[in-house]
């Protein structure tokens, strides 16, 4: 019990200064069929710190909500677009 103890005090304060999580919306071309974000979700995912994807087919879109200090939103933009779907950050 007092390991346990001294480990919640260790980590509890690390907690604290964790980023909040930032979401973003980006412009993504080149979807046009509905098998296409499929391919934009599982791209997005495997970037570090992304945490929720949601494509909007019809509106072209991703929203994407990710840890900061983790990802970047350059990383964002280049997964898509290594998967052939480039993207801009939603204005």
């Amino acid at each position: 019990m007092r390991k346990f103890l001294l480990t919640l005090l260790t980590v509890l304060p690390l907690a604290a200064f964790a980023a909040v999580p930032k979401t973003v919306t980006l412009d993504v071309q080149n979807m046009t069929c509905e098998l296409c974000p499929v391919t934009i979700k599982k791209s997005l995912q495997k970037v570090s710190g992304v945490s929720t994807v949601a494509i909007d087919y019809e509106k072209k879109t991703a929203v994407v909500t990710f840890d900061p200090d983790k990802a970047t939103t350059d990383a964002l933009t280049q997964a898509t677009t290594n998967a052939g779907f480039p993207s801009t950050l939603h204005p």
